[in-house]
């Protein structure tokens, strides 16, 4: 049987039998069906590993894996065990991390609506924190002038760059709701008081222009917006974020972890940053590593939700739009049905959920 899906759409080790039947890590799906039910969800664990090895050899072992893409106590250690550091955005997520014994310090702690509960824990574990507003900063301080800790902080920056995606998922540009501006000078206050309060010590700068970028030109462009500003500041580290593009159906094509880190060197050479790396090469390849390495399967059924239209944004907990991001803006992926030993049955592969 020939594969009716590109190759690159799914995990490294997925193969077809002579009977059709389709096998990921040399386990036969149908097998895993029958054996757990649907829906289920299987990841290739020799396809993450060679990503994360792929990306720790192109930034560094400042790398962070983005657990937005995928996480559980199985994953984290993982890319702990290949050397990356785990970006979280919930307590739930810092649980999960600390859960599979990732060490505090290899912990960043994102998002733009983090819950005063949360700051404590990572301010008292010693996670790093990527501040998002100046509410953070002062929530942060006041949890200084309790104990005395100090913590770690990245500054989240908005470059102002429109990355080439769907608008929904544009995180960059002038009037994001994440970050704080770069054009408005509120960056260039928060790193301020940053590095002169005693309650901080900061590490870096932060910036994130959005996800499933598949033009490498739009990374080009925040370094070059954003050289000026952080080269000054003599900080540890600079952090491009994630949003390399996956290849979820066919006719798209998105550059390797290695090729996107290529550019991304130069581009900071070009703009003087030291070695031409993004400072100690802190950067959050998520959805790259794990989106190609999975595949969800289920039982041919039909599901119905309604989700009003809405122009105003709402701070919701932040990984529940993660869930409703295909009904949001048209997430999509691809979709191939693979016959069963028994022609009356068959299955629905939704490659690289």
């Amino acid at each position: 049987m020939r594969h009716p899906l590109p190759r690159y759409v799914l995990p490294d080790t997925a193969a077809i039998g002579r009977d059709g039947r389709l096998s990921v890590g040399g386990v036969d799906v149908l097998d895993l069906v029958e054996e757990h039910g649907t829906p289920l969800f299987v990841y290739d664990e020799a396809h993450l590993r060679a990503r994360c090895r792929e990306a720790v050899t192109a930034f560094g072992e400042g790398v962070a894996y983005g657990s937005k893409a995928f996480l559980c106590t199985a994953m984290a250690r993982l890319v702990h065990e290949e050397g990356m550091r785990v970006d979280v955005a919930t307590g739930g997520e810092l649980h999960v991390a600390l859960a599979a014994g990732v060490p505090p310090e290899r912990i960043v702690l994102h998002g733009n609506n983090k819950s005063l509960d949360e700051l404590r824990t990572a301010h008292q574990l010693g996670v790093r924190v990527v501040v998002d507003s100046f509410d953070e900063l002062a929530r942060l301080q006041a949890l200084h002038e309790e104990d005395g800790l100090v913590t770690r902080v990245m500054v989240r920056v908005t470059p102002g760059v429109e990355a080439h995606t769907h608008e929904y998922v544009m995180t960059g540009q002038v009037d994001s709701k994440f970050g704080l501006g770069l054009a408005s000078g509120d960056a260039g206050r928060a790193v301020e008081h940053a590095q002169l309060h005693p309650a901080f010590d900061l590490v870096g700068v932060h910036a994130h222009i959005g996800s499933q970028i598949f033009q490498l030109r739009s990374f080009e462009k925040a370094v070059e917006i954003l050289a000026g500003f952080v080269a000054p500041l003599g900080v540890e580290e600079l952090c491009l974020g994630g949003g390399l593009g996956v290849p979820y159906v066919e006719g798209e094509a998105a550059p390797s972890i290695t090729e996107w880190a290529d550019v991304l060197h130069a581009a900071c050479a070009s703009a003087g940053m030291v070695d031409g790396r993004p400072a100690s090469g802190f950067m959050s390849p998520a959805s790259s590593e794990s989106g190609w390495s999975s595949c969800a399967f289920n039982w041919r059924r039909t599901t119905s939700v309604v989700v009003r239209d809405c122009t105003n944004p709402v701070l919701t907990p932040r990984r529940m739009f993660a869930v409703l991001s295909s009904i949001y803006f048209g997430a999509a992926s691809s979709r191939e049905r693979y016959a069963s030993a028994s022609a009356a049955e068959r299955i629905t592969v939704l490659a690289a959920m």
